[in-house]
């Protein structure tokens, strides 16, 4: 029986070696026939425009007569203000005031009293602009106890502060996924980038410590890089693959939406409170949801990180690390959340802003310029098309104010949504089929040298060991 196994396994992979020189043929071929037109891509965006106009304004008035600003569903900026004359410049300025009882200062030092106690896991909060709140929320984890002592420390606070019961468990979303694997679990890669000499993937910190090393495949054969700098837990999550063969094909970012379609990123910057996003993970594909609050903090199992975005867009296991975009604009990598794609839930994100200030990087193929990033070419607008809370969706076009990605081009092979790298997703790079190729050819003559049993054994040890 345990050689009519090995037969039938080394018979597969010599079956999947052959697919393998047929799909990386037809991938070159796609790839030198489908060379992307050359529109250009527009220079900012409405909600990025709106979020402008709003910041502004906020640093004119300060945090005793402002308490935060949002895009409303029109596209309008609306700031909330403390006073009269505040809503009067507001207006004056072409924005909606909005009339509130607690400043900015006051919630800002309601989290300050929160961060300052013993911290619970299962539990996260953050500053609710339109509502004028804290809410703080508690998942299913937190016991009985932790919740009256947090509850009592809200009181305490004010009445602004309000408590949440939410489904499920706040968790980082590694497992279960690809496209990149290592012994610590599987995440969704997140964007091309580069400090200038190397090049990188950029992806959640608390998908592996430094010196992980990240693979394609799960058994381990084919390296795409090692883990070089994380943070996580703490003021971050975020961290840097760097590519094995340290330079990876310059070019435009596209992150995969699935359907062979990619959405070309133009640039990055910071999300808007109600701006409308979405998130292409390797597990769900890509999702729409909003944006409801910045600098969130999350108490995870493993710790505490700050600074976060919060949306309604839902994530499973295995989309750590994927992007959160708009208008073609990177926006965050994927931290954690609860709930999933079928009940909905919340779902943290890291700006990627702050990650590639602290790293000192860029998007691939981009120069960061004043305001923002230059843009890259385009394809093809955006088909319309609505998309239900939480549903998966082709990208669209939206009124003023709402997010839609950028251009939607054609990308190399079909399959599901994943963010894995531009060789992989690029049209204009004939390397991905070229690769499949060889790739293909090695595993031909590989299929004839098996592994010793201790180097299998030890790695299936560890795969089952993350994975369960």
């Amino acid at each position: 029986m345990r050689h009519a196994r090995r037969r039938i396994v080394r018979r597969g992979a010599r079956i999947a070696a052959a697919g393998g020189l047929l799909l990386g043929g037809v991938m070159v071929t796609q790839a030198l026939a489908s060379e992307p037109s050359g529109a250009p891509a527009p220079a900012d965006t409405s909600a990025q425009a709106a979020s402008r106009t709003a910041a502004e304004l906020v640093a004119q008035l300060g945090m005793s007569r402002t308490a935060g600003s949002w895009v409303s569903s029109d596209g309008k900026p609306v700031v909330a203000v403390t006073d009269e004359a505040a809503a009067g410049q507001v207006a004056a300025a072409g924005a909606r005031a909005k009339m509130v009882q607690h400043s900015m200062g006051q919630l800002k030092s309601a989290t300050k009293a929160l961060s300052s106690a013993p911290k619970v896991a299962g539990t996260a909060w953050a500053l609710d602009y339109r509502t004028n709140e804290v809410v703080v929320q508690a998942d299913s984890s937190v016991s009985a106890s932790d919740w009256s002592r947090m509850t009592e420390l809200a009181h305490a606070i004010g009445d602004f502060v309000r408590m949440e019961r939410t489904q499920g468990r706040f968790t980082t979303r590694v497992n279960g996924a690809q496209p990149v694997i290592s012994t610590n679990g599987r995440c969704s890669a997140g964007y091309n980038v580069t400090n200038g000499q190397s090049e990188f993937i950029l992806t959640a910190g608390h998908c592996g410590p430094g010196g992980t090393l990240w693979f394609s495949d799960s058994t381990g054969r084919t390296l795409v890089g090692r883990t070089v700098t994380s943070e996580f837990p703490g003021s971050g999550d975020f961290s840097l693959i760097r590519y094995e063969n340290g330079q990876e094909t310059p070019g435009a970012n596209v992150v995969a939406i699935g359907d062979g379609r990619g959405v070309r990123i133009t640039g990055f910057g910071d999300p808007v409170v109600g701006q409308r996003v979405f998130r292409s993970g390797s597990t769900t594909g890509l999702h729409d949801g909003a944006v409801t609050a910045l600098n969130a903090t999350v108490n995870y199992p493993e710790g505490t990180v700050t600074g976060l975005i919060q949306t309604t867009v839902c994530a499973e296991p295995g989309d750590s690390g994927g992007p959160l975009f708009s208008e073609g604009i990177a926006l965050g990598v994927t931290s954690g959340g609860n709930g999933d794609c079928r009940s909905g839930g919340t779902t943290f994100f890291q700006p990627v802003t702050q990650a590639m200030s602290t790293l000192g990087i860029r998007l691939t193929g981009q120069i960061q310029a004043s305001g923002g990033a230059t843009n890259e070419a385009s394809t093809a607008p955006a088909p319309s098309a609505s998309a239900s809370q939480g549903a998966a969706i082709a990208p669209g076009s939206g009124p003023p104010g709402a997010a839609a990605p950028g251009a939607v081009q054609e990308v190399g092979a079909t399959g599901t949504a994943g963010s894995f790298v531009t060789r992989l997703t690029d049209v204009r790079n004939v390397g991905p089929g070229l690769l499949v190729v060889a790739g293909s050819l090695v595993a031909l003559a590989a299929t004839r040298y098996i592994r010793t049993e201790q180097e299998r054994k030890a790695y299936r040890r560890a795969y089952s060991g993350t994975w369960g």
